[in-house]
This record gives C-alpha cells, structure tokens and sequence, in this order.
C-alpha cells in the first residue's frame, strides 16, 4: 500500500478534521461558559478577536472539508453514470465553497 493512496488521504483529512472540529468545540464551549457572553456586542466583541477569528474560520474551513471528503465518496461509490457523478460533484463542490465563503465573510466582518 502507498502512503499515497487516493483512500488514505480521504481517511487521514476526515480524521484530522474530526479531531479539529472536536477539540474546537470543546475550547469554543469553555469559552463562552466563562465569558459569559449575554448580548450581541459581547459576542461580536468575542468573535472579533482576531485569534478566535482564525479558530472559528478554520472550524468552518474544516467542517466543510469533512463533508466534502464524505459526500464525495459516497457520489464516487455509488453514482455509476459519469456525467451525473461529475455534475453532483460539482454542485456539491460549488456549494461547499460558497458556503465557505460565506462562513468568512461573516467571521471577518465582525473583526471590523
């Protein structure tokens, strides 16, 4: 077996955004419990914070890339005719950058 393999680097991406995402939510819930963020100005003020920022777009970064790596597999598994695959492929990958996109649109408009 190749550490190259197509399948091992599906596997690695999905766990190494696994562990992010629950190390993340874990630091992200001590966080807020101690900040105590009650109103919208606190939590702007929180999410601002140029170091949270950055955790929170790689949260997101992370979670869609998790769900890439899992929908595209099952699209490959189980999508036979190439022409509806490729295009599957490609609205789902559209749609995961857009909302990517979105996502840090957001999280850096609040560090303005």
């Amino acid at each position: 077996m190749s550490w190259r393999a197509e399948g091992f680097r599906a596997w690695l991406w999905q766990r190494l955004t696994a562990v992010y995402m629950a190390l993340f939510i874990v630091w992200f819930a001590g966080a807020v419990m101690m900040k105590h963020l009650g109103n919208h100005d606190a939590w702007r003020e929180f999410v601002g914070d140029g170091r949270v920022a950055t955790a929170l777009a790689l949260f997101f970064a992370a979670l869609l890339l998790h769900a890439w790596v899992g929908v595209r597999d099952v699209i490959i598994d189980y999508v036979r005719p190439f022409y509806l695959r490729f295009s599957l492929l490609m609205v789902v990958g559209g749609a995961l950058l857009a909302t990517l996109l979105w996502a840090l649109r957001i999280i850096f408009m609040a560090t303005l």
